[in-house]
């Protein structure tokens, strides 16, 4: 079981490891710790009343920050005295008194770590998680990133930048490299996420060092938690625990967010998960190797959860590059990613959490090495559970979804459910011009398959504004077997119009003002601008707004009423064009005031 304890000292670890270092011979292993601050005289004090949190105001030498919790309590964050502190934990209405720690970060193509957990074939079914909000508390997102621009929500910096212009930007990559394994988009270049349909908001908690306080992290945590999230991804982690970030997590665990944290570093080792990944609230998640074996660095514990690919795991970096680092960091964002495309289609945090454990796969490693077992995001989202077998028993092929489709090329490929009785087999596609005779059809063989999977392969030369046809094969001995045919077409596509939903404003119990901006109309004469507005949780009875016509980009807003009080709303601005197209938007939350 997963137990919080009285907070003892903290040791802190080497947070960078360089290229031909031990494990990590491809860049950073972050190594979370936690210590004490360098000034002994900074505390945090949780009380149960108002009135304790004033009397310990008035204790304090210094104020640096007040938490609510709500029902749990709150939190003052300060510098005190050693007498004001004897008098504060002599009190019944103060739940705790203890010194504040440091917390530090835990250490196109489709990166291994989404392969080996089939997030490939989530994301061609169309599971990408689009709807879903997820937090990444951590150094910050940079906003520039050609990978993660188009899918950067709203951003809270606990601790301002020293790069950038957003004060939430990374001013380290440690951030960034994590929201990309989420949510880097397909857009044809650098790294795709195992969400790439997410919205990624970014909680800046950590300074460019890496580090940040216990009352920091909670502070991030309660923001994301307050704004109906349903993620929080958390590749940091401190040796031991803090009162102030557990009352953080049984705060947002309480409001509903799939809380995702990182074992730690400390391998090998015996029961030595860090904390918050150490509280029963949270997903613990240790690290694997392309080969299923335990990472050497990682963690491991009877806290631990579920694994996942965390060893030389390529990804996004400030400047906008790509670098492979390792860690139970890498490790984190893989299930907070396919976490988010379950609680897109409607779970709970608490039925997501089952499911991710449910259908992880048995690698054969120790309970306390891969917790339930390998993160498997086909079994998680698409119920395709092989059992750890590898497959189904029949000898079946699936023709997946065209993708990189350009003007002359295109990636076509397939999915190899299951081998039946034969050893491998021989797989690949078949392509022809859509309406032409099936003999004309050009055969590609990919390679030899021993195992299920699914493979790909890029066609070139292909016929600018032509419709195609694809399917896939697999032949074992004289048994041939296809999937069914797929279309894509070369044709360059319409330019869709561009809208963005921004924050709303003026919000009261029982009304808010929506508001958008129409970036571009693409090919489009006119749009209409509008808005869907809903409780969360519940779209089915999402309100639509549609005003007027506009025939250029600007801003706009509408007014929505009758709304509850004190509950979580989702808005998302829209374009509908004139053939009746709707564009949504990115989604932003809000919370009514009760």
């Amino acid at each position: 079981m997963k137990t919080g304890q009285t907070p003892t000292e903290f040791s802190r670890r080497s947070l960078l490891k360089t290229v031909g270092i031990g494990i990590a011979s491809t860049g950073f292993i972050g190594t979370g710790s936690a210590q004490e601050t360098s000034d002994n005289s900074r505390h945090v004090v949780g009380t149960k009343s108002r009135y304790g949190v004033d009397v310990a105001g008035q204790r304090a030498d210094a104020v640096d920050k007040e938490i609510d919790f709500g029902k749990r309590g709150k939190a003052v964050v300060g510098d005190f005295s050693d007498e004001a502190l004897a008098e504060l934990e002599s009190r019944d209405d103060v739940r705790y008194v203890e010194r504040d720690v440091t917390v530090q970060t835990l250490g196109q193509s489709l990166p291994w770590g989404c392969t080996k957990v089939e997030a490939d074939t989530t994301i061609r079914a169309g599971e990408t998680g689009t709807g879903a909000d997820v937090a990444v508390l951590d150094t910050g997102i940079e906003s520039t990133h050609p990978d993660l621009t188009r899918t950067l929500g709203e951003g809270y910096a606990v601790v301002d930048s020293d790069r950038g212009e957003e004060p939430w930007n990374d001013d380290h990559t440690h951030g960034t490299h994590c929201a990309g394994t989420i949510g880097a988009v397909n857009n044809g270049q650098g790294v795709v996420g195992v969400a790439p349909g997410v919205t990624l908001h970014a909680i800046k908690a950590l300074n460019g060092d890496g580090s940040g306080t216990g009352g920091d992290i909670a502070e991030g945590i309660r923001w994301a938690a307050d704004q109906g999230y349903d993620v929080l991804s958390m590749s940091i982690g401190a040796t031991s625990p803090s009162s102030v970030i557990e009352d953080a997590v049984k705060y947002a665990y309480d409001k509903g967010v799939l809380l995702v944290a990182a074992a730690g570093n400390e391998g090998p080792c015996d029961d030595c998960i860090h904390y918050p990944a150490a509280y029963d609230d949270v997903v613990a998640v240790s690290s694997t190797t392309i080969d299923d074996e335990l990472s050497e660095f990682s963690s491991t514990g009877p806290e631990v959860d579920i694994a996942a690919p965390g060893s030389d795991i390529t990804s996004t970096v400030i400047g906008g590059g790509y670098r492979a680092f390792s860690g139970t960091s890498m490790a984190t964002p893989h299930v907070s990613g396919v976490g988010a495309v379950l609680m897109a289609n409607g779970a709970s945090n608490t039925e997501a959490r089952k499911r991710l454990t449910e259908t992880a796969e048995d690698i054969g490693l120790d309970q306390n090495e891969m917790g339930a077992g390998r993160l498997d995001a086909k079994a998680a989202i698409l119920g395709d559970s092989d059992g750890g077998d590898g497959g189904s028993n029949a000898f079946e092929v699936v023709t997946t979804n065209a993708s990189d489709v350009s003007q002359t090329s295109a990636t076509l490929g397939g999915d190899l459910t299951g081998l039946g009785d034969y050893s491998s087999a021989t797989v690949g596609v078949e392509y022809w011009v859509d309406g032409a005779e099936h003999d004309s059809a050009t055969t590609v063989e990919v390679g030899s398959e021993s195992s299920a999977g699914t493979f790909t392969t890029t066609v070139e030369e292909l016929e600018a504004d032509t419709d195609y046809q694809f399917r896939a094969y697999a032949t074992a001995d004289d048994d041939t077997v296809t999937g069914s045919a797929v279309a894509f077409s070369t044709s360059e596509p319409a330019e869709a119009p561009v809208v963005k939903t921004l924050s709303p404003t003026d919000i009261e119990h029982e009304e808010a003002e929506l508001r958008g901006e129409v970036v571009s109309l693409g090919d489009a004469d006119e749009v209409t601008p509008g808005f869907i507005c809903w409780e969360k949780g519940d779209r089915d009875d999402a309100e639509y707004i549609e005003d007027f016509d506009t025939d250029e980009p600007e801003e706009f807003d509408e007014d929505i009423e009758d709304l509850d009080d004190g509950e979580t709303y989702v808005a998302v601005a829209t374009v509908t064009t004139p053939d009746g197209h709707r564009i949504e938007g990115n989604r932003i939350t809000f919370v009514t005031a009760e």
